[in-house]
């Protein structure tokens, strides 16, 4: 009796050919309407040019873990080999990404870190601030239609960190027509206009 339920089971049941362990990535308020927290969301979205305020619980989902991760190791002594090695490669990421700057390299200053500064490092805000576009909103676009690069790499996420090292290597692209390639579609219909008027005369 049980071959044929075995059967059955083995029918009914999905083939996952690959699994696949997604951890969030963003982490929603735990009160909805919390009227000084919408209003500083609502700021930072026009700030910085965000389409969602995911990407903001985003960020602060990242800054979480960064200073969960220094309080564990504050706790620990100051010479136990796992505070000395992971302290030291989280603080060369802050560098890194200019988060701290040289002369607060050491975890208490890890927990003093702000949406803020993690925002101020997105390629979107970067873009706007070295004056490549007119506007936040302009960055944005620009990054989303393949026009910026970060050194070889073209990049169009707008929520990309840049490094330190990378930062005086964001340029236009060259294919786009801002960085010399070849002219947009409107610029190809409109450029001939003026040259057939001529012909005319």
């Amino acid at each position: 009796h049980s071959q044929p339920l075995r059967l059955l089971g083995s029918v009914n049941m999905p083939k996952v050919s690959r699994h696949r362990n997604y951890g969030s990535t963003s982490a929603a308020p735990r009160r909805a309407f919390e009227k000084e927290r919408l209003d500083q969301e609502l700021k930072l979205c026009g700030e910085y040019g965000l389409r969602c305020k995911r990407e903001i619980w985003r960020v602060q989902l990242a800054l979480a873990k960064l200073r969960k991760a220094a309080r564990t190791l504050l706790t620990l002594d100051e010479k136990d080999p796992k505070r000395v090695f992971e302290g030291e490669a989280l603080l060369r990421r802050m560098l890194r990404y200019k988060l701290l700057p040289e002369d607060e390299k050491r975890l208490d200053f890890v927990l003093q870190l702000t949406t803020q500064k993690l925002l101020e490092r997105r390629l979107q805000t970067l873009v706007f601030r070295s004056g490549m576009a007119k506007s936040i909103h302009h960055a944005r676009t620009l990054i989303r239609q393949r026009h910026v690069r970060v050194g070889q790499q073209l990049v169009n996420v707008p929520s990309f960190l840049v490094r330190t090292d990378s930062e005086a290597h964001i340029d236009f692209s060259e294919n786009s027509p801002y960085g010399g390639g070849r002219p947009g579609r409107v610029a190809r219909k409109r450029g001939p206009a003026p040259a057939a008027d001529a012909d005319d005369e």
